[in-house]
């Protein structure tokens, strides 16, 4: 039980971290806004899987590419990782585009349109019983 709250730990600095070294140190234009969203730590401290947004990236290529500059640079994120904490290991960093914030509007609108066609074929039985 304990070990999980210190892959929690370990992940919510993780996160922070390479926010800041994106963010501050990154000095690739192909980057742009990035938002890390979330960092799992595997159990052995090997890996951290880092789910990242952008908003310059609209389509699947630039979203792919963006994630391939990202891996190739985690060589780098680790080094820097490395030099902010005093663990015996740093995770190496796995980065992966996380569509669930994308996702979630698109959802919230089909939920919308079916709750207003639900609420139309609703008035309209209505209006049959009362005809």
């Amino acid at each position: 039980m304990a070990e999980r709250g210190r892959d929690l730990r370990i992940g919510d600095f993780v996160r922070d971290e390479i926010a800041s070294i994106i963010q501050r140190q990154m000095r690739d234009p192909r980057v742009g806004m990035v938002m890390v969203n979330e960092v799992n730590v595997s159990r052995d401290l090997s890996w951290a899987d880092v789910y990242i947004t952008s908003i310059d990236a609209k389509t699947s290529e630039e979203r792919a590419q963006l994630i391939s500059i990202l891996n190739n640079a985690a060589g780098y994120f680790r080094t820097e990782l490395a030099k902010r904490h005093s663990m015996r290991t740093t995770p190496k960093p796995r980065f992966h585009y996380d569509e669930s914030v994308e996702r979630g509007p698109r959802l919230e609108a089909l939920i919308d349109s079916a709750l207003e066609a639900d609420s139309g074929a609703a008035d309209s039985t209505e209006d049959d019983d009362r005809g």
